[in-house]
């Protein structure tokens, strides 16, 4: 079964087709075909990168500013030209997307059609940076490919047993009823992390009490017991939480009625919450962990206290998380910052070394991928996970055909 996966964000297009036989493997498999559009080079081209697995590549400019257009032109490497995978796109089976606010309504991968569209649609303003272009994702394969089947994976799936202490604000009574609560995001990855983890430790999951920090561009954590998220980091929408890339995490309300009172008006307050804010908005530098950094090596000091909010902030959740379990088995970190930054994760782990967490330093800082970085006698077990949500994505549309085809 040929699976592609269109992974839409709002400065990046990742796409990958999955070559997948009559049983699911072990282990993510590498996949046959990867495309990358990056939206944010230029202003007026877009940079678009694929490779194959016979190690064919291609890196090229798209002239068009038409997101669907420019999705099009990245599915031809498909089956043109030098990184060409197979004959035709009619020979993909099933196309996977993620999709990241599925409301209260949508709680397992979906079959989409005309009513799914419309509720992603919907969902649009809790995610704004988001759904809007996982719509231009699967209509730009409705446009290619009408009768090609399309299934949906949201990133609220998971969190969607959250205990209802967990779930509800503290608001009016009527809040609920309009579908005003905690949802949770970055389901796919901490659903995918905890398989992994389990899998080696050779446990089932739901014996295990989990701390998940996926720490990217986007930041959440989850706490996870009986293979269940019962707490996380992210609410209503992507924006609470933690101190993110560009994203402030939660604040004190007032201050937004008071930014109101000296005339922003919504539309500015989101910009300001989710693109100017966060490390890129405390730094003045960026929203790049690795050029925070870089400043901090040459003596900014503005990045550095930008560093040292983000830590404090995620030392403050991992607390909120650890009492939601109780006590705790594993901690894993993954996402770009989870994976690559050696002192992000030293600095977590020093905070919770009085439950007789230890990690060893020169695991720690060699690059550790699915690795366990905990001394022997460490007490809970620290693992770094490189999250594989297109997999996960893949895996979900498999069994959706295959139980299709059975029934």
């Amino acid at each position: 079964m040929k699976v592609l996966v269109l992974n839409a964000g709002s400065s990046t297009q990742k796409s990958c087709l999955y070559e997948i036989g009559e049983s699911l493997p072990n282990s993510s498999p590498e996949p046959i075909w990867e495309a990358k559009i990056d939206w944010t080079e230029q202003s007026d081209t877009e940079l678009l990168k694929v490779n194959n697995s016979q190690g064919k590549s291609i890196e090229e400019r798209l002239t068009t500013d038409d997101r669907i257009k420019a999705i099009a032109q990245m599915l031809n490497t498909l089956w043109r030209g030098q990184t060409q995978v197979i004959s035709q796109l009619s020979k993909i089976d099933v196309v996977g997307h993620r999709v990241v606010h599925g409301g209260d309504k949508y709680h397992q991968p979906t079959l989409i059609n005309a009513e799914v569209k419309d509720a992603i649609a919907s969902l649009s303003p809790l995610a704004p940076s988001h759904n809007p272009v996982n719509l231009e994702g699967i209509e730009a394969i409705e446009n290619i490919l009408p009768d090609m089947p399309q299934v949906a994976v949201f990133d609220t799936s998971f969190h969607s047993q959250m205990p209802l202490p967990a779930a509800i604000y503290p608001g009016g009574k009527d809040w609920l009823d309009q579908g005003i609560r905690r949802y949770g995001f970055h389901g796919i990855s901490h659903q995918y992390c905890l398989e992994r983890v389990a899998q080696l430790l050779t446990k089932k999951a739901k014996s295990l009490r989990v701390i998940t920090c996926h720490l990217g561009n986007g930041c959440s954590l989850a706490a996870i017991r009986d293979g269940i998220s019962i707490n996380t980091t992210m609410g209503y929408t992507p924006l609470e939480g933690l101190m993110m890339g560009s994203r402030s995490g939660s604040i004190d309300p007032s201050i937004l009625i008071q930014l109101m009172r000296q005339g922003y008006n919504a539309d500015q307050l989101e910009h300001l919450l989710n693109k100017e804010s966060g490390l890129k908005g405390l730094s003045g530098v960026s929203s790049d962990m690795r050029q925070i950094n870089d400043a901090i090596a040459a003596g900014n000091e503005q990045a550095k206290l930008a560093l040292d909010v983000y830590i404090h902030r995620l030392r403050f959740y991992l607390g909120a998380m650890l009492t939601s379990l109780g006590g705790l088995d594993v901690l894993v970190f993954a996402g770009g910052v989870g994976e690559h930054q050696a002192t992000v994760r030293a600095a977590a782990c020093d905070a919770l070394a009085f439950l007789g967490l230890k990690i060893d330093s020169n695991k720690n800082e060699t690059n550790p991928v699915d690795a366990d970085i905990s001394t022997e006698d460490s007490s809970v077990r620290v693992f770094v996970i490189h999250t594989q949500e297109d997999w996960a994505i893949a895996q979900s549309c498999w069994n959706m055909v295959r139980e299709s085809v059975k029934s």
